[in-house]
């Protein structure tokens, strides 16, 4: 049991205390001073000043951070991803596939919206699954695969990430109906969806168990990450990699590499081209800081 930040709203952390109240708190002064601002997810140390207010003396080590969403001590990213309506954005799910492994947090790709393609969200499930992704498939309207989801969230910290419109107000709603979380329609004309979350907030599903919905969002950036480190954070590339015939190849243009030979058969085109994406933002960010 601990002390656990679940929501931060205006100038408040509410704190999930070990007797299981909702605490609002105010974070000390000296933590904005050394640039360290308390996170969702932090597990924290505080003193009550009032019957109802208390202020965080101290932010527990984190096991890993977030950024947009800002959110600390994950075990899970669930990946929301929509068989149609928004399309698929495959750029994005593998964006995230790699924050989550440098962030040491499994992750979990969920397709929602059977409802509206089912063979398109088979279709994505089976290719992630045969590269070695968890993977769930359900639709939110029809009440399917939503059983085999609660399971996977089980015993975990788990954040639900994607574009807005695919869905994770929805799949927290059908998983706990008493959060009435706000949704909206993706929209006719831009085929994308509204932002109806604003805040990153972790909701109880369980005994030790919270899902954080977040904020739609379509950017992410690598910072921190090495990009002679990238192909470990995909399993398929990561896979060959060994029997190419430098050690230190990324890939991408050196001779004798055994990644390049699988493209098309064991390695899907479009992954190795986010691959190769990837690689180069990563490097252009390490030439620019030197």
């Amino acid at each position: 049991m601990e002390n656990k930040i679940v929501k931060i709203a205006s100038e408040f952390c509410y704190v999930k205390t070990i007797e299981g109240d909702i605490l609002p708190c105010k974070a000390r002064g000296l933590f904005k001073k050394k640039g360290y601002r308390p996170l969702v997810g932090d597990r924290v140390n505080f003193k009550k000043i009032s019957a109802d207010q208390g202020v965080i003396e101290e932010i527990m080590p984190r096991k890993n951070e977030l950024q947009r969403p800002y959110v600390a001590n994950i075990d899970q990213v669930v990946v929301v991803i929509a068989a149609k309506a928004p399309d698929p954005n495959y750029k994005l799910l593998d964006r995230i596939l790699v924050l989550s492994y440098f962030n040491k947090a499994k992750s979990l790709i969920c397709v929602n919206k059977l409802d509206l393609d089912n063979n398109k969200g088979l279709e994505i499930q089976d290719k992630y699954k045969s590269i070695g992704y968890d993977c769930v498939a359900l639709s939110v309207k029809d009440k399917t695969g939503l059983s085999n989801l609660r399971e996977k969230l089980s015993d975990k910290t788990s954040v639900l990430a994607g574009t807005s419109g695919v869905g994770k107000s929805s799949i927290i709603n059908a998983i706990e109906p008493g959060f009435s979380l706000k949704t909206d329609e993706v929209s006719k004309k831009t085929g994308r969806g509204k932002h109806t979350t604003r805040q990153v907030t972790l909701f109880e599903l369980g005994e030790n168990t919270y899902v954080a919905d977040t904020p739609g969002f379509s950017k992410l950036n690598f910072k921190g990450i090495d990009y002679q480190e990238l192909d470990r954070s995909f399993p398929e590339i990561k896979e060959y990699s060994a029997m190419c015939k430098f050690n230190d190849c990324l890939h991408d243009k050196e001779p004798g590499c055994e990644v390049k030979e699988k493209i098309g058969s064991e390695i899907y085109e479009d992954r190795y081209n986010n691959y190769l994406e990837f690689l180069n933002e990563l490097k252009k960010g390490a030439a620019y800081h030197g």
